[in-house]
């Protein structure tokens, strides 16, 4: 068990999936028709966004968690409220019920040869407000994440007032605080954001940021995100070259966060750390952390797996990080573990709730786990073959 705590805040649903692995691979666009009916296995209720999924990651993963999430006074509440009860009954201690607004849900349809999709309602999560957040629960944490503000009317309206109100709440608390994105539907009023301003604000505010490469692209360069979606060949996050992955991490950089990791996929992990006068005043999460961390440029492969399933892996990834850096391991490590534990949710059909403890799952990747090739530059990158990573030349 970490002896360092957290709590996980913001986006919550209830997730229904339909089994498609009987659909032929590649096939089901073509079979999903007006007036047709698709066989599938069946369906599984599962806690989902990223309260849910970085929470239960990081539970597994031995760091005593809590969750703090608005659900509806409805069935789809009742059934969060059981699976988190059934994972262990602490979980439900801080969420909250609006009896004003029901509770989030989404379906997700993962079939053979396409990457995943959602049908997706906010709900409760629209509701969700700075003066939800207990300062007495604040002050028991150590580590404070928040998920998914992108889904979250009352969070990302406003250039991201209220997000700031919400990470200043934690830092006063003494917490070290901790941001993940979704990509945000272009069609709907979060599509419509500027969030160049919104991450202008919010990120000064911010310890360490969790995006992968496509929401960060959306983010903070639409117009060449636009650009890579031309392309029907490779999904946006295989498509954004490696000089662009570092650009935008050096802005974020600049907006003085500590760490941003950035998750590329099959293309591994990237970590951009900051200068050494930007790691003082870092919340008790990240007491014990030393200087390996400043100034650091690290890049680690996906390791190969059997893919079963896309969905959480990238909040198992964000959890593992996480918790090794409650444990006060090095950035080397801690990227690995990353990169380790959003290949364990794919491989297991049981999404984050398959993860080992993070002792049993360092235990794995030391035994010589294998990665697939990165293919970096060499004039720009160093191959480090003792942890089989990338540091920047």
């Amino acid at each position: 068990m970490i002896e360092k705590r957290a709590i996980v805040a913001g986006h919550i649903c209830l997730d229904i999936t339909p089994d498609l692995s009987r659909v032929p691979e590649g096939q089901f666009q073509t079979l999903l028709q007006p007036g047709k009916m698709i066989q599938t296995g069946q369906f599984s209720l599962t806690g989902g966004g990223a309260v849910s999924n970085t929470g239960l990651a990081l539970h597994r993963l031995g760091v005593p968690t809590q969750l703090m999430a608005k659900i509806g006074a409805d069935l789809y509440g009742e059934m969060l409220r059981g699976i988190f009860h059934q994972e262990s009954p602490h979980l439900n201690e801080n969420l909250i019920t609006d009896p004003s607004a029901p509770t989030g849900l989404t379906l997700i349809l993962n079939p053979p040869g396409f990457d995943r999709s959602f049908l997706h309602f906010h709900g409760a999560n629209d509701t969700f407000y700075a003066s939800d957040l207990s300062r007495s629960v604040l002050e028991k944490a150590d580590l404070f994440h928040f998920g998914y503000p992108s889904l979250m009317r009352s969070i990302y309206r406003g250039d991201g007032g209220e997000m700031v109100s919400i990470l200043q709440r934690a830092r006063r608390a003494g917490m070290t605080t901790s941001l993940d994105f979704s990509l945000p539907d272009p069609t709907s009023p979060a599509g419509r954001v500027d969030w160049v301003n919104f991450l202008a604000n919010v990120l000064p505010y911010t310890d360490i940021f969790l995006p992968n490469i496509e929401e960060l692209t959306f983010l903070m360069d639409r117009e060449r995100y636009e650009a890579l979606s031309q392309s029907r060949s490779k999904a946006v996050i295989q498509r954004v070259p490696a000089g662009l992955v570092r650009e935008l991490g050096c802005r974020v950089i600049s907006h003085g966060v500590k760490a941003v990791m950035i998750k590329c996929g099959t293309r591994g992990v990237y970590l951009k750390t900051g200068q050494p006068e930007v790691w003082g005043k870092g919340g008790r999460g990240l007491e014990g952390i030393t200087s390996d961390w400043h100034d650091r440029e690290l890049w680690v492969p996906a390791f190969k797996v059997a893919v079963h399933g896309t969905c959480g892996a990238g909040d198992a990834a964000d959890a593992s990080f996480l918790a090794s850096i409650l444990q006060g391991a090095n950035p080397e490590t801690a990227l690995r573990m990353a990169a380790a534990a959003g290949a364990s949710a794919v491989e297991s059909p049981e999404r984050v709730c398959g993860l080992p403890t993070w002792d049993a799952l360092l235990a794995r990747v030391e035994k010589g786990w294998e990665t697939h090739p990165l293919g970096l530059d060499e004039n720009e990158w160093r191959k480090d073959a003792v942890h089989a990573l990338w540091h920047k030349a």
